[in-house]
C-alpha cells in the first residue's frame, strides 16, 4: 500500500502559524523527499519580523494563558492527543516523506509523540506547592509553582512530531506560551500539528510556529528579548553551546538534549539473543539517526564471536527503500551531507584497521541510502567511537572485563544514553551505577517512554524532559513567608 504524496502534502499550511493566523511571504525553501533527493514542496521562509511577531503573540497571550484553570489546560492537551492519533496515517505519511524512516516506525512515533499530550494532560492539575511551619515555629512557609513564562522551542529533523509534542505539552500544561521552530528538513509535521492545535482549542498566540531556512537569523531576535524567559532546545552540542551563551545574556530558563555516543555493553553472562535482539532497535530504529542510537559496542570476548554472527544475520535481513514501501525495514538518510559523514567515518575506521563484516557503502540510487553496516576488529582511535555516527553502522570492539568495557563507555565527554546486556541483575545494577549516563536501558534496546524523564549528563545536556521533572522545567518555585 503506497502514499498518495499530493493527497497528504495538500493537507499542510505552508506559512508562519502566527497569533492563531496563518501568515504567507513571497520567500520559499524546499523540502527535500530523502528516499528521491526531489522536492515534496515548498514553504514559506521566516523572516525576523517574522520571529518578532511571533514572540509577540506568545506574550500578548501569556498572562490568559498562565491565569486559565488547570482542568482547562488538561481538556485541551487530551483533545489535541485524540486529534492527533485521529490523524496517525496523515501523520505518519508526512514523517516518512520529509525525514525519510519507514512508515511502521513513522506510525510509531505517532504514538509515541501524540503520548506526550496525554501524559502532560494529567500533568497540568499537578503543579503541587507545599504549606509548612518553619522549623522554629511562629512563621509558615508556603510554596507555590508558576509558569515560567513565553518559550522558544526549537525541534531537531530526526523525530519531527515527538520532539514537538515533547517541548509543547509540558509548556501548556505549566501554563507558558510557545514559539516554537522545527528543523527547516522537516518543517510539514509540525505545520501540520499547529492545525491540529488549534482544532483542540489551544487560543490564539499560545502557541505559534516559525519554519525557516535561517536558523540563527529567525532566533537572534527572540533570544535577544528580555520577554523570553526560557529555550528548549533539541540537537547537537556544537550549537547547544552556543545557545546557552545566548541565553546567558537574560539568564534563560534552559533544557538542553544535545549530542550522545550512546555504548551497548554486552557482559560474558550476556543472553546473546536478547542482546542482539536488543542491538537491532538500539542501533537501527529511525535509520540509525537517533541520540539515543547505539553508537559503540562493547563486547565480551567470551560471547564475541556469537554475538557478532548473529548481529550480521540480522542486520542483513533489513531490507533497505523508501519509507513508504511496506517491506522497507531501513529507509535512507536525511541528507546527503549526513550520508557522505557516515561515509566518512567508516572509511576512516576501514582505513585504520577495522573489518567490514557487512554493508559499509552508500547505495548507488536516487535518494540519500547508506548499506546496513557491522564492523568487526573497530581499533580504538577510530573517530566512529568518539563522534556520534548518525546513520546505520554498528561498529565493534571486545573488552576482557566488566570494568574495561565500562571505562572505555566512560570516555567520552557525552552521557546521554547506555545499554547494558547481562544475566545477572546484580552484576549489571552494578554497571549501570558505574556508567556516566543519564538513561540507561538494562536487557532491552529501547527505553524512551513519556511517563520516564528523558535527558543526560556531562555535554549531553541539562534538564528533562516527559515524566514528572519535564513539567517542573517550565515552572519557577516562588517562596512566601507568612506570619499569622
Amino acid at each position: 500500500m503506497g502514499v498518495d504524496v499530493e493527497q497528504v502534502i495538500n493537507q499542510v499550511p505552508r506559512g508562519q502559524f502566527i497569533a492563531g493566523q496563518w501568515t504567507t511571504s513571497e520567500a520559499t525553501f524546499e523540502v527535500i523527499n530523502p528516499a528521491t533527493g526531489e522536492p515534496l514542496t515548498s514553504v514559506c521562509d521566516a523572516t525576523p519580523d517574522d520571529a518578532r511577531a511571533a514572540l509577540d503573540a506568545a506574550c500578548a497571550a501569556a498572562d490568559q494563558w498562565a491565569a486559565t484553570e488547570p482542568r482547562v489546560r488538561a481538556e485541551i492537551l487530551r483533545r489535541a492527543y485524540e486529534l492527533i492519533v485521529e490523524r496517525t496515517d496523515t501523520f505518519a505519511a508526512l514523517m516518512t516523506l520529509e525525514m525519510g524512516k519507514p512508515l511502521a516506525e513513522s506510525k510509531g512515533e505517532v504514538t509515541y509523540g501524540a503520548e506526550f499530550f496525554r501524559w502532560f494532560s494529567e500533568e497540568a492539575c499537578r503543579a503541587e506547592g507545599r504549606w509548612t511551619t518553619a522549623p522554629l515555629g511562629g512563621n509558615r512557609l508556603l510554596t507555590m509553582k508558576q509558569p515560567v513564562g513565553p518559550v522558544y522551542a526549537i525541534t531537531p529533523w530526526n523525530f519531527p512530531l515527538a520532539m514537538g509534542t515533547r517541548k509543547i505539552g509540558p509548556a501548556l500544561a505549566a501554563g507558558c506560551t510557545v514559539v516554537i521552530k522545527p528543523a527547516s528538513a522537516t518543517p510539514l509535521t509540525m505545520l501540520y500539528l499547529m492545525d491540529v492545535l488549534s482544532a483542540a482549542g489551544v487560543s490564539d498566540g499560545v502557541v505559534n510556529c516559525v519554519v525557516s531556512s535561517r536558523s540563527s537569523a529567525v532566533s537572534e531576535p527572540i533570544l535577544a528579548d528580555d520577554r523570553l524567559r526560557k529555550i528548549t532546545f533539541t540537537g547537537s552540542t556544537e550549537v547547544g553551546r552556543k545557545l546557552l551563551s545566548q541565553a546567558s545574556e537574560h539568564v534563560l530558563r534552559t533544557s538542553m538534549e544535545l549530542g550522545g555516543n550512546a555504548p551497548f555493553l554486552v557482559l560474558s553472562d550476556a543472553n546473546v539473543d536478547a542482546a542482539v535482539k536488543g542491538a537491532m532497535p538500539a542501533k537501527f530504529r529511525n535509520n540509525g539517526e537517533a541520540c539515543t542510537a547505539a553508537n559503540r559496542f562493547y563486547v565480551h570476548r567470551d560471547v564475541a564471536e556469537e554475538f557478532t554472527s548473529k548481529l550480521v544475520e540480522a542486520t542483513e535481513k533489513l531490507v533497505v527503500g523508501a519509507g513508504t514501501e511496506e517491506a522497507t525495514t531501513l529507509g535512507p538518510l536525511v541528507d546527503q551531507a549526513t550520508r557522505d559523514k557516515v561515509a566518512e567515518l567508516v572509511d576512516d575506521a576501514v582505513a585504520k584497521g577495522a573489518t567490514v563484516l557487512t554493508g559499509g557503502h552508500a547505495l548507488q540510487r536516487e535518494g540519500f541510502f547508506f548499506e546496513p553496516t557491522v564492523l568487526g576488529d573497530v581499533p580504538r582511535d577510530a573517530r566512529l567511537l568518539r563522534q556520534e555516527i548518525f546513520g546505520p553502522v554498528a561498529p565493534i570492539v571486545v573488552v576482557d572485563s566488566d570494568e574495561e568495557a565500562i571505562e572505555l563507555a566512560n570516555a567520552t565527554e557525552f552521557g546521554l544514553m547506555a545499554y547494558v546486556f547481562s544475566r545477572d541483575i546484580g552484576r549489571g545494577i552494578t554497571a549501570v551505577e558505574k556508567l556516566q549516563s543519564g538513561m540507561v536501558a538494562l536487557n532491552t534496546g529501547v527505553v524512551s517512554n513519556p511517563a520516564a524523564p528523558f535527558g543526560g549528563v556531562k555535554q549531553s545536556g541539562l534538564g528533562r524532559e516527559g515524566s514528572h521533572e519535564g513539567l517542573d522545567e517550565y515552572l519557577e518555585t516562588k517562596y512566601v513567608g507568612i506570619t499569622l
